[in-house]
């Protein structure tokens, strides 16, 4: 039996066992917290503490069942590869990572998950060892280490408190000023995580893992980790650094919708559809609704984990090629995997009861039930009709277009073991919202806005549509009007610039400093005056030295002539 059998068995059947007792706490209105004694020094007792909540568990499952379908999914996926072994250890414990983050109230436990997903992530994001692959690995890996020093700096200022269980001070946090500080850095680590605006430029870059991976991380691990924190963390946020978190997160989900129409790699459009939907996780966060960002996690982790491995079965059947220009009409290729496709770009875009529709309406109709600001209220409208825009455009692009891969001969197949993994995950792509909708919401939403209101997001959808379709009809011609505005183009293109800041802004001055620094001090005046000039002086002193310590006759005659002559000279 191999490892991906193997692990697929066990995941499938944790998940499984974790939604039925998810329901069970959920009915109970149940929580259990579990403590293990490690160490017992004098009168100080080390525990592990294990927090078990309907949210957890079925969180857990969500994310055992999906990594369960991309373990099954990657053994054809990665057939053929010398290290699937490794690559199968390494997903495991990405989940495992996961997992101890989810279940942790405490800070230091919390710390060892999100450590464990950001060093997992830059071994899986460099698996394929080329030069792209290294420098985004390296991108990942630092700016997920900004969010883990924010953590560290949050656990040492809660040695004020009595404990690291951050579940028993959330009140606490919210009412005293000096405690805001812990807030601050647990949002500045979400921020990281979940790449919000300024930190958005790592996602896209993570593409260069392997697609099981990007699958499995796009969905339910590395990037909901941000805001499954904030989830539990909701308590603890002040009036006013909720409206800072707005603010970020509706410009994050603004930004990668408009970035997202520009892009014509596959994966980086299914990566900035991603960004966009944790802008509106966190906005809506940010907004109060802790429940429904949970319930948005839910159903974006089932559409988005097998919008990538249709992609992954797209691009496996190019020849790896993944720029949508070449893909079209792959419909009557792939009619299994296209539609697949389709229902979770629908579900993405709020079609009307798919598992998307559930989640992202209730989100909207909440937000403009608030009395907040029309900034905000036009951010969220315009991000949901960029999404459907970049949806249709991919959908013209790879399915209905003209086939343009001119010198692919060879004929497309549907693989059955990438088939049975995405076949896994399509009827809860389809049902989970609704089913989710009415387990976790006892007493339903009532919103009552004017007709006007409650079209709007039909109306963008509609509005999206026609754009996608008509931006994906675009012929280059020289009187293009995107060509004489080709700077906005490449700078709404290029996610506002961000990677070119967050990789050359920072490396280019030090490395030129450096440059000039080894030039100057550890190639110049330092080879003379530093560790090596020291050292060559000194041995040529100690030989001096050594001279006199030999006890020849000859040192001995001509040391007193040197005294004799040194007391005639003074006296």
């Amino acid at each position: 039996m191999s490892i991906c059998k193997v692990y697929f068995n066990l995941f499938l059947f944790l998940a499984i066992n974790l939604f039925l007792s998810g329901l069970l706490f959920l009915i109970w209105d149940y929580s259990l917290i579990i403590e293990l004694g490690l160490l017992n020094l004098n009168s100080s007792n080390i525990v592990m503490t294990l927090f078990f909540d309907w949210m957890s568990l079925i969180f857990m499952s969500f994310v055992l069942f999906i990594s369960s379908m991309v373990i099954f999914y990657s053994e054809e996926y990665m057939f053929g590869d010398l290290n699937l072994n490794r690559f199968i250890l390494l997903v495991v414990m990405f989940v495992l990572s996961m997992m101890l983050l989810i279940i942790s109230p405490n800070l230091i436990s919390i710390l060892l998950g999100w450590d464990g997903l950001g060093l997992v992530s830059y071994c899986l994001v460099i698996y394929y060892q080329n030069v792209k692959s290294y420098n985004a690995g390296m991108l990942t890996a630092l700016t997920n280490r900004i969010g883990d020093v924010a953590l560290l700096l949050s656990i040492a200022w809660m040695l004020n408190f009595g404990s690291w269980n951050f579940i028993y001070y959330l009140e606490f946090f919210k009412n005293e000023v000096i405690m805001e500080l812990i807030s601050i850095l647990v949002i500045l680590a979400a921020m990281t995580k979940s790449a919000q605006i300024p930190f958005s430029s790592w996602l896209p870059a993570a593409m260069a893992a392997p697609t099981p991976v990007s699958s499995l991380v796009h969905s339910s691990t590395l990037v909901t980790a941000g805001v499954y924190l904030l989830i539990r963390f909701n308590f603890a946020f002040s009036e006013s650094l909720m409206m800072i978190l707005l603010l970020l997160a509706s410009l994050t989900m603004f930004m990668s919708g408009l970035g997202a129409n520009f892009e014509y790699d596959l994966k980086k459009i299914i990566a900035l559809s991603t960004l966009s939907q944790l802008g509106l996780m966190m906005s809506i966060l940010a907004l109060g609704g802790h429940k429904l960002a949970f319930f948005h996690l839910l159903t974006h982790a089932l559409f988005k984990a097998l919008l990538f491995m249709c992609a992954g079965a797209i691009i496996h059947s190019m020849s790896n090629c993944q720029d949508i220009r070449y893909m079209g009409n792959m419909i009557n290729q792939m009619p299994i995997v296209c539609a697949f496709f389709n229902i979770c770009n629908f579900s993405l875009c709020g079609l009307p009861f798919l598992s998307g529709f559930y989640s992202k309406d209730l989100i909207v109709e909440f937000m403009s039930m608030n009395v907040l600001n029309i900034f905000i209220y036009l951010l969220f409208y315009i991000s949901i009709g960029l999404t459907v825009c970049y949806s249709f455009r991919l959908t013209y692009y790879s399915l209905v277009g003209n086939f343009n891969f001119i010198s692919l001969n060879c004929l497309f197949e549907e693989q059955s073991f990438m088939l049975k993994g995405m076949g896994g995950l399509i009827f809860f792509v389809v049902f989970s919202g609704s089913m989710l909708s009415w387990l976790m919401f006892s007493t339903p939403y009532f919103i009552c806005l004017p007709l006007l209101l409650k079209m709007m997001t039909l109306v963008m959808i509609l509005i999206g549509m026609y754009l996608g379709y008509e931006m994906a009809k675009f012929k280059i011609f020289y009187s293009m009007k995107s060509l004489s505005w080709l700077t906005l183009s490449s700078f709404l293109a290029m996610m506002w610039n961000m990677p070119i800041i967050s990789t050359l802004g920072i490396n280019k001055y030090p490395l030129s400093m450096g440059e000039v620094y080894i030039k100057s001090f550890d190639q110049g005046w330092m080879e003379f005056y530093g560790g090596q000039g020291l050292s060559l002086n000194l041995k040529f002193l100690s030989q001096k030295f050594q001279m006199l310590s030999i006890n020849h006759l000859k040192i001995y005659f001509l040391m007193m002539i040197f005294w004799v002559s040194i007391l005639i000279l003074l006296f």
